[in-house]
């Protein structure tokens, strides 16, 4: 897994790009495990401070149980209502768990194992998806 450093030094367009998207809106979607195995999505705030992607939860919230029992997550940016539609950013990865043993709050750093960025085309009518994973680097298809 790569910190979100490791990222921008492995391809630093894409994460640039991922970047603007992620910090275009405060409330992103995470989506998490649950006990049973199934998906839950929930609205989250993250952060890229110092290299570090983070994000925080509420004490005795489901997200956080989420997370401590089962690291692994998805995020996405968040995205503009079209015709303004530019794109988003999604990831994956494991969330590590670095809370202060005094906090109520529970805050974690992100371990990132894929990227994506989602655009438009320049006609805007087909879609460029860009991705990075980690050991494989940054690939392009394109779809209309």
């Amino acid at each position: 897994m790569a910190s979100w450093a490791e990222v921008e030094a492995e391809a630093p367009e894409l994460a640039a790009r991922a970047r603007a998207f992620l910090d275009g809106h405060v409330h992103k979607t995470i989506a998490t495990v649950r006990a049973d195995g199934s998906p839950r999505i929930s609205g989250i705030e993250a952060k890229i401070d110092d290299g570090e992607l983070t994000f925080g939860s509420m004490p005795n919230s489901r997200k956080g149980a989420d997370l401590r029992r089962d690291p692994r997550f998805a995020l996405h940016s968040g995205s503009d209502d079209p015709p303004a539609w530019q794109g988003d950013a999604k990831l994956s990865g494991i969330a590590r768990e670095v809370s202060e043993p005094s906090s109520e709050a529970q805050h974690f750093r992100a371990d990132v194992k894929e990227l994506s960025v989602v655009s438009l085309n320049e006609e805007r009518n087909g879609l460029i998806v860009e991705f990075w994973k980690e050991g494989e680097g940054v690939r392009s298809i394109s779809r209309r």
